[in-house]
């Protein structure tokens, strides 16, 4: 890996981005790694949560390497997303164990795409996020226009992308875009203690959670039978008849 560092630790698997000297900007490569790392982390049985981070004080993502697309063909643009989108970006949403975003300064174009691609997300307060592309002659590529207007609504997703301008950790918050705004110094512990009372419960009814909430974005698909059927999946598992049995002889669940 020469873009991005990758540590398991009580459980969690914290994926930094590891490009200082371009605030963290995600080229192909950057791309390919972090397919990989949460590959890796997903299939790995002693990784229960995965917290996304950028290395250093000033970014967790300033976005996409322009100097790789300036001279693209339509074809070429049309590749780049498509493929972008299937090898990271869903795989981040779609992944069946919690991904947090640790947003540190800028999260900008696809570094703010990559966050909202986590299930959730906390903030330092030095961070500003925004979607700049417009201002590039370009719109976001990486699944920013679906997934800013679910999380804060269409009239502020507009906003946001036409006016191509930045927001402050507390804007962010108010708009429901990050969870929580903490200070830098705060920022991974608390991605830590949540990443813990997260690990208390089972991760196979996590990972259907996910499913279920997922479905209720998808055209196409009733996100009540998803839920539906999720649920009725869970009475076959290992994890509810530990959680049952736990709750009714009243100790913690060993999942």
């Amino acid at each position: 890996m020469n873009n991005i560092l990758v540590t398991t630790d009580n459980k969690i698997t914290t994926i930094t981005i590891n490009r200082p000297s371009k605030l963290n900007a995600l080229n192909k490569e950057t791309i390919a790694e972090l397919s990989q790392a949460i590959d890796t982390a997903e299939e790995d049985h002693h990784t229960r949560v995965i917290i996304l981070r950028g290395s250093g004080e000033k970014a967790f993502v300033a976005g996409a390497d322009i100097a790789e697309f300036a001279d693209f063909t339509p074809e070429q643009g049309k590749e780049l997303a498509a493929h972008g989108q299937e090898i990271l970006f869903n795989k981040v949403e779609k992944c069946s164990k919690p991904v947090i975003a640790a947003v540190n300064g800028f999260a900008l174009g696809g570094g703010l795409e990559l966050a909202m691609a986590a299930h959730f997300r906390i903030a330092s307060d030095n961070a500003r996020v925004g979607l700049p592309e417009v201002s590039l002659g370009v719109i976001p590529g990486y699944g920013g226009t679906q997934r800013l207007p679910q999380l804060v609504g269409k009239g502020r997703a507009m906003e946001m992308i036409m006016t191509a301008g930045m927001i402050d950790a507390g804007t962010a918050h108010s708009y429901g875009l990050v969870n929580h705004v903490v200070t830098q110094e705060e920022l991974i512990p608390t991605c830590e203690k949540i990443a813990g009372k997260i690990m208390r419960n089972s991760p196979v009814a996590l990972g259907a959670a996910i499913d279920a909430v997922n479905a209720g974005f998808v055209d196409g698909v009733d996100g009540y039978q998803a839920e539906i059927d999720c649920f009725r999946a869970s009475f076959s598992t290992d994890d509810f008849k530990e959680g049952t049995t736990a709750f009714l002889e009243k100790r913690k669940a060993d999942f």
